[in-house]
This record gives C-alpha cells, sequence and structure tokens, in this order.
C-alpha cells in the first residue's frame, strides 16, 4: 500500500532530528571597559587582545560548548553606567558572567548586582582591596593595591631612602595606595610630604616644583596609566628631579602600552609590578609568540595578561559547570585553582578568592634595539591574602 505523502515527509522529519547531534550549549560572558576613549589603549583593547590570544592559542572548549563574549563600552570611570550595563548584560543579554573592570569604584558598582543574579565575576584590573568581599561571586585575576604597594615600600627602605614624599591621585585607589605605603614603610624612615593630586590635573609642574623644594631621597608614586603618568613624568623630568637624584618609584607607570611614548625621560624609573614583558620564561615566550601571530603591531602589557588568566578562569568555570548555569560549581571549580602564567606562578586562594602570585622591582632600560622595557631587578615572591 503506497504510504501518503505526509506520512513519508513526517517520518524522513522524525529520522533527521533524532540523528542530529544536540545543540551547542553557548555561553554567554559580558565584559565591560573602556573599548573606547583615553584609557582605551591601556586597558579596553589589552583586553580583548588578552582573551582572544588565549581562545586561540588553547582552542575551542572542551564537549560541545561555545563561548560568546559580548563587549560593552566604559570609557571612563563611571559607577552608575558600570551598573547599568551590568544589569543589562544580565537581564537582556542572559549573560552567565561578567568580566573586565578597570576600576575600583566601578568594579564596588556592580557587587550587588551580581550576588543578587548569582553571576560569577572576574575583575581583570580594579585593585582595591575590599572589592572581591562585597559579593561571594568577584574573583580576581590581577591585584589589590596593598600587594603591589607593600613591595616598593619594603624596597626602598631596604634601599636606605630616608626622607620619602608620597603624590597620589585623589580618588579612593589613590588613598588605599598611600596608606599602604606608609604603613609598610613604618619607621624605615621619614614620609616628609602626602600630596594628592586631582584625577583633572594635566599640569603637574606646580606639584612636583614643590617636592623638589623638599629635597627628598625619593618619591612614591600612583596615578593611572595614560595620560596622567605622561604629564607626571614629563614634570619630573623638566624640573631636574632625576638629575638631582630624587628617584622615582611607582606602581603601574611604566607598562609597555605607555612606554616607548614615554621616552627616555622614563629610563631608571621604578616601579613595583606584577608583570614585565621582559619576564624570561617558557609560558611567557609561547604567550607572546601567540599574541604577535594575532596583533603583529601589538604591544602586550599587564592588561593583557589580566585578561588572558582571566580567561583561563573563566574557561576552567565553564568547562566545570558543563556550560550550564550554576554559579556556586562555577566558583567551586575556580576557588584554588592554580597555574604558570606568563607572569609566573599564580593560584587563586580558595578563601580569599585573590590572586595569589611573584610582585616584581623593575627598573625601565633600554634594551640593544633601542627599546625601552622593563628588567625585572628583586622578586618578592607570592603569598596568600589575609
Amino acid at each position: 500500500m503506497k504510504r501518503p505523502a505526509w506520512l513519508v515527509a513526517a517520518a524522513s522529519a522524525a529520522l533527521l532530528f533524532s540523528s542530529a547531534a544536540p545543540a551547542a550549549e553557548t555561553v554567554k560572558v559580558g565584559v565591560i571597559g573602556p573599548f573606547s576613549g583615553q584609557l582605551s589603549g591601556s586597558w579596553g583593547t589589552p583586553f580583548r587582545q588578552g582573551m582572544e590570544t588565549y581562545t586561540a592559542q588553547k582552542g575551542p572548549l572542551s564537549g560541545d560548548i561555545k563561548i560568546e563574549y559580548i563587549y560593552r563600552d566604559l570609557p571612563t570611570v563611571d559607577p552608575q553606567r558600570a551598573r547599568a550595563l551590568a544589569q543589562e548584560l544580565i537581564v537582556r543579554d542572559k549573560v552567565q558572567y561578567l568580566a573586565g573592570f578597570v576600576s575600583t569604584p566601578d568594579a564596588l558598582a556592580v557587587a550587588s548586582v551580581i550576588q543578587s543574579a548569582k553571576i560569577p565575576s572576574v575583575i581583570f584590573n580594579a585593585a582595591g582591596p575590599t572589592i572581591v568581599g562585597k559579593s561571594d561571586y568577584f574573583l580576581r585575576t590581577s591585584n589589590t593595591l596593598p600587594e603591589i604597594t607593600v613591595p616598593v615600600a619594603r624596597y626602598m627602605a631596604e634601599n636606605g631612602l630616608k626622607r620619602v614624599v608620597t603624590a597620589v591621585a585623589d580618588y579612593s585607589p589613590g588613598a588605599d595606595a598611600e596608606a599602604a605605603f606608609k604603613d609598610a614603610y613604618g619607621n624605615s624612615g621619614q614620609v616628609i610630604e602626602s600630596i594628592r593630586m586631582p584625577l583633572s590635573t594635566t599640569d603637574f609642574g606646580p606639584f612636583l616644583q614643590k617636592i623638589r623644594l623638599l629635597k627628598p631621597d625619593a618619591l612614591f608614586v600612583f596615578l593611572p596609566a595614560g595620560p596622567a603618568t605622561f604629564g607626571f613624568v614629563k614634570a619630573y623630568q623638566e624640573n631636574g628631579m632625576k638629575a638631582e637624584g630624587i628617584r622615582f618609584f611607582g606602581l603601574s607607570e611604566t607598562q609597555e602600552s605607555d612606554l616607548q611614548q614615554l621616552g627616555d625621560a622614563a629610563i631608571g624609573l621604578e616601579t613595583s609590578y606584577i608583570y614585565s614583558a621582559a619576564h624570561e620564561s617558557k609560558v611567557n615566550a609561547d604567550f607572546q609568540a601567540a599574541y604577535r601571530k594575532l596583533y603583529p603591531n601589538g604591544t602586550v602589557n599587564p592588561a593583557t595578561v589580566m585578561a588572558y588568566d582571566g580567561t583561563h578562569v573563566l574557561r576552567t568555570m565553564i568547562e566545570a559547570t558543563k556550560g550550564k548555569k550554576d554559579a556556586d560549581g562555577a566558583m567551586k571549580a575556580a576557588k584554588g585553582l592554580a597555574w604558570e602564567s606568563p607572569r609566573g606562578p599564580v593560584k587563586i586562594d580558595a578563601a580569599s578568592r585573590e590572586l595569589v602570585q611573584n610582585v616584581y622591582i623593575r627598573s625601565v632600560q633600554k634594551g640593544t634595539d633601542g627599546r625601552l622595557y622593563n628588567k625585572e631587578i628583586k622578586v618578592f615572591p607570592p603569598t596568600a591574602k589575609p
């Protein structure tokens, strides 16, 4: 008996769908950062490049899981906008994870949002020491300000620098850096002046003139990377402080995205940070080779590595939960996670959810190729966060 055409078609369709592979699980990750404006070169672009380098180097996830990264631009420090973007990504775009965050105020603004929605969030940079504790779903692949400030204070004390001036940007991270420096420097010498400079400052000459008249042995500086650093280093040079032997110590002021533009005025500047592109290891060499394949004219800087490592953590959580929404399972997979990063050995402390890592004292030098680089001159080994 001849079957009706509709029955043949239905049977064929049933066979087709029963033999088809299950649909791929797509996990959405929202990334908030400065992808335009003055901060994009130091932070937003390196974030994206670090994530893409990791993906290209490591290949697809195990199983049938795909990741979709949704980038949202936050060009300036704007806590209200950061919170709105996080809510939009969670409610409208249905992301399972968040990442990025350059500034402490922006990260703090989203803490209650991710806590109530149970969204694991990887902080790529924001370094305020209290951030991670504000939500059970925060973890960090950068550093805290005390973590990188304490080593430079100890290093200055070891070098017999007795009269010091601190000069920091006048916002909460600047205050955190100043407090951490004073606490670690302790009775090793005297902080003869503490100067706070408005974030909007473009002319640092008056501040440097005042510091020069104080005749300190050294200067501890904390400024946001980018235009503020350019202006301060230029004023430091123009006011003759380098020539007079007043040493410059900072944190991220000489990161690689800015270094060549700073020029020879940067030679000899000393900083304390978690990564130098000149770090000697096979993992760093392999990472940079993978980076150059994608971005032959790009510049690796610490923000690139923060996002690269952050992507490792995100993918570990996604694989551990098989792409399903399981915030607590994802966080469990991240706690205690250890790996070899381009910066050196790292581990997410299970209790604090902070990264345990080396901190390097670096000095800007000029290579035989004429390019400036951050030479590692002392390593402070990793310690767990309190």
